[in-house]
């Protein structure tokens, strides 16, 4: 087994390679207006730092979100055309799976909140039982209405909210390393995964303008 990690679901740009025992090379960026610039030269990275090249990797793992568009379906479309070039699978994970995977040792055994955010003044979130159990499903909603009863949070939304999340802790952004150890976790004990297909939650910022006026050639 070798699996490509990739997520742009957040502001990290990030790229694992993973054995089917452990990660043997990762790169993570936080840059959220240059997804698309940084993706692709951090996987030929992550590649020359093991020593291999693509055509080594037997199966990629991206994370489907939730996110917003624009940073979200480079991820996805990169590891989609990756998939269709080289004749393998394709496996998606949720992001905020990745980030509470990621807070094992920062959350001990308790439950648990994942946030990240959302822009528009929204977090993305979704509470876990431990670091490997989500017990409700990804939402997008404004802290201020949230009650998550005092319990632990991981991710920038909960950093950006202290009144909704007084007990904020790292991580803060998805790892590539975290997701990818996740997949391999998951394959090995032959559960299936999720398919590489977006979880938006909600509409693009970009929209149609109503009301605009159509100018046809007479």
């Amino acid at each position: 087994m070798l699996l490509l990690a990739l997520d742009t679901a957040t502001p990290a740009v990030t790229v694992a390679l993973h054995d089917g025992t452990s990660v043997i090379a990762a790169s993570s960026q936080v840059d959220a207006r240059r997804h698309g610039e940084l993706l692709l030269p951090a996987v030929d990275r992550v590649l020359a730092e093991a020593g291999l090249r693509l055509d080594a990797v037997t199966g990629i793992v991206v994370g489907v979100g939730p996110g917003p568009y624009t940073g979200l379906r480079v991820g996805l479309m990169t590891a989609d055309t990756f998939g269709l070039a080289l004749g393998i699978p394709v496996h998606g994970l949720c992001t905020l799976d990745g980030l509470a995977y990621a807070a094992e040792e920062s959350v001990a055994d308790g439950p648990f909140v994942v946030a990240t955010d959302a822009r528009r003044k929204e977090v993305y979130w979704a509470r876990y039982a431990d670091s490997r159990t989500r017990v409700t499903e990804p939402a997008v909603d404004r802290p201020s209405e949230l009650d998550i009863g005092g319990l632990p949070a991981v991710g920038a939304g909960a950093l950006l909210y202290p009144d909704t999340f007084p007990d904020a802790r790292e991580p803060e952004h998805v790892s590539a390393a975290a997701l990818a150890s996740l997949a391999a976790e998951r394959l090995a004990a032959g559960e299936e995964l999720e398919a590489p297909r977006p979880l938006y939650l909600r509409r693009p910022d970009a929209q149609v303008p109503k009301n605009y006026k159509v100018v046809t050639p007479k």
